[in-house]
């Protein structure tokens, strides 16, 4: 009796803290997502010299209840799973630890306590509660043209840093140190800044021989910045051409409905509506 009680509160706090399709795991989550965000504006109002002056005592004490909440979330994911150390070793596990870790720290050693801005990356969440997931592919083909690209944008660079270098040498000797380019390293710097169309205003040339380059180099710049884009997006079309045929064969399997119950053993998510076992590892999926 009493095991299959704490199996029963095992498996609720499991649904409240994994799952976002039914009514508590969607407040939880939302909840979550609001204590990041606090936890996150209270880190940025400390860094605030003169705010965090007068509201000391209020920042440090917020921060300490966000750090005890999540810490009591984090084991609570911990002991509602039936492999702990399969979601430690998670990438949203090993982020939760992160993201409680330097406020202890800062106990021990000074200057950890923006550290807890990592509690940026648990938004990452929102994609599951918001379900998001499903765009995801989308960002792959696109990670995968860059990828297929890399080698054509390497040479690209390289070519923009032979002419940076080559336009800086000339700029140092045209403009010399009367006018700022006191060395070619610095006038290196001044090339790629124009020549990317940032133009920090730092530096400038004075004389006209040194503006005609100038102008010339920023010319220049807007002629290269298309030049990677335009890579890129020819292996994204040729990707796209080719998993024509294979977003057909999975359009039907893109209508089922997928929800976001989550697996007590292996922690595997985007399972089909109505499903009772996990598609990944067979476990029982709902415990009556």
């Amino acid at each position: 009796m009493e095991a299959t009680k704490k199996h029963n509160w095992r498996t609720k706090l499991h649904e409240i803290i994994y799952e976002a399709d039914t009514p508590s795991g969607k407040l939880f989550d939302i909840v979550l997502l609001i204590t990041i965000l606090a936890s996150i504006v209270v880190v940025m109002l400390e860094s605030i010299g003169s705010f965090n002056a007068k509201h000391q005592d209020f920042l440090n004490i917020s921060e300490w209840i966000i750090t005890i909440l999540f810490t009591v979330e984090y084991f609570a994911r911990i002991i509602s799973v039936k492999k702990p150390l399969k979601y430690i070793l998670s990438f949203y596990g090993i982020i939760d630890l992160l993201s409680t870790v330097p406020k202890y720290l800062s106990l021990l050693f000074g200057g950890t306590q923006a550290l807890v801005a990592l509690r940026a990356l648990r938004l990452l969440r929102v994609f599951r509660i918001l379900k998001l997931a499903r765009y995801l592919g989308a960002s792959n083909q696109l990670a995968g043209a860059i990828r297929a690209s890399r080698a054509k944008i390497a040479v690209f660079l390289y070519a923009v840093l032979i002419a940076s270098v080559i336009f800086g040498t000339i700029m140092y000797m045209v403009e010399g140190e009367e006018n700022g380019f006191t060395n070619i390293p610095k006038s290196v710097y001044w090339c790629i800044v124009t020549l990317t169309t940032v133009g920090f205003g730092d530096i400038a040339p004075v004389t006209p021989l040194g503006q005609f380059i100038a102008t010339f180099i920023m010319i220049l710049g807007y002629g290269i910045i298309a030049v990677p884009t335009g890579i890129v997006s020819a292996e994204y079309a040729k990707a796209s051409d080719g998993d024509k045929d294979e977003e057909k064969d999975k359009t039907k399997m893109s209508i089922v409905p997928l929800n976001t119950q989550s697996c007590s053993s292996c922690l595997a998510e985007k399972h089909i509506d109505g499903a009772e076992f996990c598609y990944k590892c067979g476990e029982v999926l709902h415990h009556e």
